[in-house]
């Protein structure tokens, strides 16, 4: 028969800690804590199993769950000595929600349950204290009528304000036990009035309603949400913790209060936290009253007159070290200790492994490492990879306030303030005046690139978390929120308008990266600050890590920002944005626009000295590190001009006619681009493009290996191929011109031509491919788009969607598809290598700052993973912890 009941108290348990997915983390915790002999006040356990069936039983429960709760209540009652409903010496209890997840704040509790009209009595004798026992008894009632009746809090707050001005009283301390009676009377008639019955006195009945209300709200709109941000299954539920009640509310000798064993903050090992005198548990957390620091130290620096738990109670603090320097040792972690006193016995209520910062997370775990009670490669997996975002870039001081006016996706992290420009040309003209800019744009296009380069931060109103502006914002370590759809701009008036606000250009905002919020004013801002832990366990991860990591650079910039980041290469260098800088533009449209090759030939040797001057740079800084160059992939018309304005301003820099110029923008206009004239096509049908670019490669390698004295490797890779055939058209083209770059220097060079598997009949045809590709790169954006049929510039209209109904788990464009896409990529591995052994293998999609997406290239046996600049410890992380769980 299923046991849906576990109980706990006085130093033995039913459970323990590995049982955390049928007790919940709290349970698991309190029956750990209750096996090691600390003071946990005695209660039991409802299974998460009950909460499953609950759902599954439209919302009710197994047949034999009632006679179980009243075994371990009768258990609990014989350990304290009170009987549950008993009007003489009543058994009251709390009632707590605890998902095998921490989930703090997210669902209810009850405190106090057992008290009514005859059972406040008995406790006020019992507790020789009537103003005690009111007191719990008012709490009570609020607390059962907001979670369990639905009665809101805000209507007993009001009654009570009220209540302290009629009698000119100021703190709810002043209030006298006469004085709780009185409001019971006044809360009472607001439930009866609110809810339309009585509150309820049975016991039982009150019991039975926590319960079920605990199990409702693992379905609440902020579980709900705190699920979905967190990646919680919905499947997991919740267990109940049912635990006789200890008092801090009982005089100037009890207290409440919570602590950790290290500052979550920094991670300093020395305890921290917080307490109350004479309260309970929300009173710490509902800022009624301002907490007094746990230890003096903390006191003394907060400059607080209140004494410390330290000086005020300093046996139970002497219990309190104790008891957290057995809970650290014994779970290897911060501790985020809760703990109430009653009349001068401390007693544990929780202990769980703390929330903490990246910051403090890393200097834990390296010290932990250090100090013996845990392994480097423990110290490893103890860091969440995505958490390192907080140290790369500027965040929002999180005690500053924020006048939040619209949310929208959180496309690259960091934060970020400027005034609104609307316009690249705006945010270039603010940067040479030294004025910080947000770029705000309905979306971005590669036109925009010197624009992103000159803001601080890009907000659009459309695109996802792999839109244009996302990519490139997280390439060049910038902070961007796209697709906040509640926003309109008027680029005519220059305004952005959202929810009764209208900002124009020249007004300040500050954009969120890191939770999608749009800000209105300036907001004090932290700046990243790189720790010596933070060296540390990048040198550890480093040991064991087989996976190389490289990065996704184009500019110089991006390239020594890598470096500093720890790549071991560049994976993917896009041409294309070289194209739109300075003069280029200009030169790049004159070959566009121009009959025959002839004159493309004549528009690209213009181009070809920036190009040569851009590797050299990018080989340079990398230093004999490897460089993957893409050649010219998006379509011609993207660099042609939009406006009327930019299309003057062609034509009196080439002297081209508007009448040519235009009907060149018709002939390469394209109802789908993504799938149009582009990639190798080009290459194809304009060999002279590729010839060009492939010059200025070995040009500059030869170049770049004169003046550094290291040798340069240059990977030149074929975007775009689904035969065989293309790809050997164009590494014809640049073979032919490696050559003639050697004859002419008397140079040998060192290089390798190969592809990116980004359709998905190139994965399936890739034996073919790797007769002659000599590396494969899986450019997994294209591939995802090109495999689901789905364009990612427009897919958050209904993303959402299908994440919250189960059809996708994550947005494809954040984490790969493994099942699909993954697949494609496991083919085009295993055939690419089964032709080549040995075929150098990479990713350089987004895909590759994603920690679950490295976790599957480890897995599939991929040579390295390419992500942007800001993303590359990220990635070094998330490899050595892919070769752990491997070797695991």
């Amino acid at each position: 028969m299923t046991k849906w009941v576990y109980s706990f108290g006085d130093g033995k348990a039913e459970g323990e800690a590995a049982m955390r997915n049928l007790l919940g983390g709290k349970g698991a915790n309190l029956a750990e804590m209750s096996n090691l002999g600390l003071p946990v006040p005695p209660g039991f356990t409802i299974t998460t199993e009950v909460c499953t069936y609950y759902y599954q039983h439209g919302e009710t429960y197994p047949a034999e769950l009632k006679d179980a709760v009243k075994e371990a209540l009768d258990k609990v009652g014989t350990l304290t000595g009170r009987r549950f409903g008993d009007a003489e010496k009543p058994l009251l209890v709390s009632v707590r929600s605890g998902a095998r997840a921490s989930m703090p704040g997210m669902m209810d509790t009850v405190l106090n349950l057992g008290l009514n009209d005859a059972t406040v009595e008995a406790l006020a004798k019992d507790a020789d204290d009537q103003r005690f026992a009111y007191d719990s008894y008012r709490r009570f009632i609020t607390m059962y009528s907001n979670v369990v009746l639905g009665v809101e809090h805000h209507a007993f707050e009001e009654a009570l304000e009220h209540y302290k001005e009629q009698k000119g009283l100021t703190l709810d301390t002043d209030l006298k036990a006469d004085d709780w009676k009185h409001l019971i009377g006044v809360y009472k008639k607001i439930v009866r009035d609110e809810h339309g019955s009585e509150f309820p006195q049975g016991a039982e009945d009150q019991l039975w309603g926590a319960i079920g209300a605990v199990f409702d709200s693992w379905m609440i709109p902020r579980a709900k949400k705190y699920r979905e941000l967190n990646q919680i299954p919905e499947s997991w539920g919740t267990a109940v913790n049912v635990q006789a009640m200890v008092f801090g509310n009982m005089g100037d000798t009890s207290a409440t209060g919570v602590a950790f064993t290290r500052n979550p903050s920094t991670g300093e090992s020395a305890l921290y936290g917080e307490f109350l005198i004479n309260a309970q548990g929300e009173d710490v957390v509902a800022g009624i009253r301002t907490p007094q620091d746990i230890t003096e130290k903390a006191r003394i620096e907060a400059k607080s007159d209140k004494p410390s738990m330290e000086k005020a109670m300093p046996e139970s603090f002497a219990e309190l070290t104790r008891i957290y320097g057995i809970l650290e040792k014994h779970y290897r972690d911060m501790q985020d200790m809760e703990f109430t006193i009653e009349r001068g016995k401390l007693w544990m209520l929780q202990t769980r492994n703390g929330k903490r910062t990246a910051k403090a997370a890393l200097r834990i775990a390296v010290e932990l490492a250090a100090e013996g009670l845990i392994t480097k490669e423990e110290a490893i997996k103890r860091i969440e990879p995505g958490a390192l975002d907080q140290l790369l870039h500027p965040t929002i001081d999180p005690d500053a306030e924020r006048k939040v006016i619209a949310t929208g996706l959180p496309a690259s992290p960091g934060a970020a303030v400027g005034e609104i420009v609307f316009n690249s040309e705006a945010a270039e003209i603010a940067k040479k005046a030294e004025r910080r800019c947000i770029l705000v744009r309905i979306e971005t296009s590669p036109e925009d690139i010197h624009g992103m380069h000159a803001a601080e931060g890009i907000l659009t109103t459309r695109g996802g978390m792999t839109s244009h502006a996302a990519v490139v914002a997280r390439g060049m370590g910038k902070p961007c929120v796209s697709g906040v759809g509640s926003i309109r701009i008027d680029y005519n008036a220059e305004t952005l308008t959202v929810g009764g606000v209208t900002l124009k250009a020249g007004d300040v905002i500050t954009i969120d990266g890191s939770t999608g919020q749009v800000i209105q004013g300036e907001v004090k801002m932290l700046q990243p600050e790189l720790s010596g832990d933070f060296a540390a366990l990048m040198e550890w991860a480093d040991a064991v890590r087989t996976m190389k990591v490289r990065t996704n650079a184009d500019t110089p910039a991006d390239a020594r920002a890598a470096r500093k980041f720890g790549a071991e290469g560049i994976g993917l260098c896009r041409t294309e944005h070289m194209f739109f800088e300075g003069d280029r533009i200009v030169a790049v449209r004159e070959m566009i626009l121009a009959d025959d090759t002839e004159g493309r030939r004549a528009a690209l040797a213009k181009i070809l000295p920036y190009q040569r001057q851009d590797f050299v740079e990018l080989f340079t800084i990398m230093s004999g590190l490897p460089v993957t160059i893409r050649l010219l992939d998006p379509p011609l018309h993207e660099f042609l001009p939009h406006t009327d304005d930019e299309i003057q301003e062609v034509m009196s820099a080439t002297g081209i006619s508007e009448d040519k110029i235009r009907n060149r923008i018709r002939e390469l206009s394209e109802h789908n681009p993504m799938l149009g004239f582009r990639g190798c096509r080009l290459a194809i049908a304009f060999p002279e493009i590729a010839e060009m670019q492939a010059r200025a490669i070995f040009e500059a390698a030869v170049q770049a290996a004169k003046d550094t004295g290291a040798p340069v490797t240059s990977e030149v890779m074929v975007p775009l191929v689904f035969t065989r055939m293309e790809f050997d058209i164009v590494k014809a083209r640049i073979d032919a011109m490696a050559e003639a770059v050697s004859a002419e220097t008397g140079e040998k060079l060192d290089y390798q031509v190969g592809t990116m598997i980004e359709l998905p009949r190139a994965a399936l045809k890739a034996g073919e491919i790797a007769e002659t590709a000599e590396f494969f790169s899986f450019g997994t954006n294209d591939l995802t788009q090109t495999a689901l049929g789905i364009s990612r510039d427009d897919a958050s209209t209904f993303l959402g969607p299908y994440t919250q109904k189960g059809i996708l788990s994550v947005d494809p464009f954040v984490s790969i598809d493994q099942e699909g896409v993954g697949e494609l990529v496991k083919i085009g591995a295993e055939r690419g290598r089964a032709t080549r052994p040995g075929l150098k293998l990479g990713i350089c999609g987004e895909h590759g700052g994603d920690p679950a997406s490295i976790a599957f290239c480890q897995e599939v046996g991929l040579d390295y993973v390419s992500c942007s600049p800001f993303r590359v410890p990220i990635a070094r992380l998330a490899a050595a912890q892919a070769a752990l769980d491997k070797d695991a």
